[in-house]
């Protein structure tokens, strides 16, 4: 295999496609955003934090700012095209509260989208400017899942079916399927099998 150096592009890539919400004006906005992070997790791990970056001239950043509270919604395939288009208009010069119906969990100005698979409400606990963009780290408060898309009392990603977002070449991209399972596929490789 030969490999070719391209440059310092970021190649996390798939991500999940994600819709934050938050309340600029105090008024519900989303945007699409692909850039997110866990921060921690461990079985039980309290509390539980997420990040995502937003370039510093959206609007929602300013409804992150005054309230200290945003939602990551997690959309399915289904929803490409409304995903989609909440990410090409801006929330100051379009209305978008009223494009989804919302939800709210115990955080006032935390808007969630109601039919989404999954939705979490984050308390912002730092925000980081790097560059053209803000780094918000948030707390998971409580995290909401379509019933439909359990097993088990866990969420089902093949239920959920997540819009992946593909940036090295600006795609979207479906679920694949599962071929494995982490930390026991490991307990039979073996050294000399190289």
């Amino acid at each position: 295999m030969k490999r070719i150096a391209i440059g310092p592009k970021n190649g996390l890539y798939p991500s999940l496609t994600t819709i934050v919400g938050a309340e600029p004006d105090d008024k519900p906005n989303w945007i699409t955003i692909a850039h997110v992070g866990i921060m921690n997790h461990a079985t039980g791990a309290v509390p539980q934090y997420l990040s995502i970056g937003l370039n510093r001239s959206h609007y929602t950043n300013k409804g992150i700012h005054e309230h200290g509270e945003f939602s990551i919604n997690i959309p399915s395939v289904k929803m490409m095209q409304v995903t989609d288009y909440v990410g090409l208009v801006s929330g100051a010069t379009t209305d978008k509260s009223e494009l989804f119906p919302i939800a709210r969990g115990t955080l006032k100005h935390a808007p969630m989208i109601a039919d989404v698979p999954l939705s979490m409400e984050c308390k912002l606990v730092q925000a980081i400017t790097l560059g053209h963009h803000e780094i918000f780290i948030g707390e998971v408060v409580e995290t909401f899942v379509d019933e439909s898309c359990l097993t088990d009392g866990k969420p089902d990603l093949e239920k959920i079916d997540p819009l992946l977002f593909d940036f090295m070449k600006i795609d979207y991209w479906s679920l694949g399927q599962r071929v494995g399972l982490p930390w026991r596929e490991g307990k039979t490789y073996k050294t000399d099998n190289k």
